[in-house]
Formats: structure tokens, sequence, C-alpha cells
């Protein structure tokens, strides 16, 4: 199992050891947390992490969405831990993708709701 602030560190290229931005990764991670929450995708009283104890099946079962749920929380985490460091073309093409995963996210809530 996956570890979520593991994960996330990794694929924005800080090591697991290295624990100095944890508590700005974490609070980004439980914003995008919320944001999943109101498009449908979670456990819909919310969730959150604090440290690296928890991971991705804690939040939702492992289904195929699961791998899109990453993809997204990688992309707005990075987005609003490292912004600064991007071109502006770079943060146009992570928004447009962002809101096509959250068009994907939300549809596939709605399909799982009506099983």
């Amino acid at each position: 199992m996956d570890s979520i602030l593991t994960s996330v560190k990794k694929l924005l290229g800080v090591t697991e050891e290295y624990t100095h931005f944890d508590t700005d990764i974490i609070m980004h991670i439980n914003s995008v947390f919320t944001i999943l929450t109101q498009l449908g995708v979670g456990p819909s009283a919310g969730f959150s992490i604090s440290d690296s104890s928890a991971v991705w099946t804690d939040f939702i079962d492992e289904t195929p969405q699961l791998e899109l749920v990453k993809s997204y929380m990688y992309l707005r985490v990075r987005l609003l831990f490292d912004s600064t460091t991007m071109s502006g073309t770079v943060v146009e093409s992570i928004n447009r993708q962002i809101s096509e995963f959250e068009w994907r996210l939300q549809v596939g809530a709605e399909l799982n709701s009506e099983e």
C-alpha cells in the first residue's frame, strides 16, 4: 500500500526522508481532498491526512478510478506547492489537465452512486 504523503512527495521530487516541507504538502493534500469530496469522490464526510501513515485505499477503494485520483492529487498539489518555478505555458497545460480530470472524476462518482 502506498502512503499518500510519500507518493505525492515522490512525484514532486521530494525524497521520503526529507521532511522539511511535509507540513506544507499535507496542507495542500488536505485542500485537494476537500475538492474531491465536493466532486463526490471519496467518503461523503470528507477525508484528511496528518502524516505518512494514511494510504490511498483509506480514501477510496482500489478501483481503476484510484489512479486518476492520484494523478489529480499530484497536479493540484504541484500547482499549490511549486507553481512559481513553472512557466505560464506549463501552468496552463496543468490547469487544462486538472479540468479534464475533474470532469472525469465527477462523472465517475455519479456513475458509482447509481450502481
